[in-house]
């Protein structure tokens, strides 16, 4: 494969996790050429040129545009605030560049379907952060799930926990504005739905509530400002397959730090996983004598894959930068034409699917159809 030259738009907690992965990608993999750190786009000139000395690109700008028409760039990785997401995917799209974009894809459904259409139209890879589905683990228990091993599904939870919300006094930011989404259920509750589209399949319908636990938040001039979007969620789901199940999110859940708990309900079985112990699950089988029947706790190895390209002894562990730097390799295959493990705009517009027909759900009180 050529070398790809790389343009980088925003460099905070989610922009240095993309240059680490575009830095990383080829040492870690070995199978590929080292990518071209061609370009870096911050807010004003002094940071761009700071960033880009310290994450190894070439040049910088202050002007996003510039940035995505520059030609030494094929693909533009956005990691900006979710309003910012649209314009800018589908302006590189229609630069002729591919797009990795971190989630959630957009703050509204008709933006999102405008970010599939300029995709297909460019014939460009588009691909979204949703870079937990990357971990060796939760590849395991899909695998496990494929081949049968807990029967069939017919039931699954996912609890979704942080405590960066948490506190009441926290001033308000663009994360409690409307044009950031509707809150919990977008901002981080789209990784709960690509976890489940892997795992169980597609969501038919949902039933939605949710919540603000502070209606208001402080200025840091002063006074006070309503917080617009909901920091709680709860959706009820029903699978195509027919299983049932139950997504909780909160972004105000004190002592929670990255807690993405799942737990997956079979004919025969259960599969657990919890992301603040990302490197096991816990698997259930009913068969054998009932008295030495329990949860046995599986801990990631080399032997599953692609964690023995970072470490060659189990037990050790990958960390969430390693799941984005694994994300990073899945878009290369993409970009090569290979079969890859990866979320696209065609199912990334599906989990936007899923949260408009949540949000439309609370509003109306009612079921609704995805």
């Amino acid at each position: 494969m050529r070398a790809l030259g790389i343009g980088l738009i925003g460099t905070g907690y989610m922009g240095k996790c993309h240059a680490l992965a575009w830095n990383a990608v080829a040492p870690v993999f070995g199978d590929v050429a080292r990518p071209r750190l061609a370009m870096l786009c911050e807010v004003d000139d002094a940071l761009a040129a700071r960033r880009a000395r310290e994450f190894g690109f070439a040049g910088s700008t202050a002007d996003w545009r510039a940035l995505v028409a520059h030609p030494e760039v094929d693909i533009v990785s956005i990691t900006t605030p979710n309003a910012f997401h649209a314009e800018m995917a589908i302006a590189a799209l229609e630069a002729g560049k591919h797009v990795w974009c971190e989630k959630p894809m957009a703050t509204s459904l008709a933006d999102a379907q405008a970010m599939l259409t300029a995709a297909r139209a460019a014939g460009k890879v588009a691909a979204l952060g949703y870079n937990y589905i990357q971990n060796p683990a939760i590849r395991l228990a899909a695998r496990l799930i494929g081949e049968g091993a807990i029967g069939s599904v017919n039931h699954v939870r996912v609890e979704m926990d942080e405590d960066f919300m948490a506190d009441a006094e926290a001033p308000f930011s663009w994360k409690s504005a409307a044009q950031s989404g509707h809150g919990a259920l977008d901002d981080f509750g789209v990784h709960a739905f690509s976890l489940l589209k892997v795992l169980v399949g597609e969501v038919a319908q949902v039933m939605a509530d949710m919540g603000k636990p502070y209606p208001t938040r402080p200025l840091q001039e002063g006074g006070a400002r309503p917080v617009e979007t909901h920091d709680i969620a709860t959706i009820l789901l029903r699978f195509a397959s027919g299983a049932s199940g139950l997504v909780a999110l909160n972004r105000s859940a004190w002592g929670r730090k990255g807690r993405i708990f799942v737990q997956v309900f079979g004919a025969k079985g259960t599969i657990s996983f919890d992301q603040e112990r990302m490197n096991e699950i816990e698997l259930y089988t009913a068969e054998g004598r009932s008295d030495l029947q329990g949860f046995r706790r599986i801990l990631t190895a080399p032997v599953h894959e692609p964690y023995d390209r970072f470490i060659p002894a189990p037990g050790h562990g990958l960390g969430f930068n390693e799941l984005k730097i694994i994300e990073c390799r899945e878009l290369m295959r993409t970009i090569a034409g290979e079969p890859a493990h990866l979320i696209d705009f065609e199912t990334g517009l599906r989990i936007e699917r899923t949260v408009d027909a949540a949000a439309r759900s609370f509003r109306e009180g009612r079921w609704t159809e995805v």
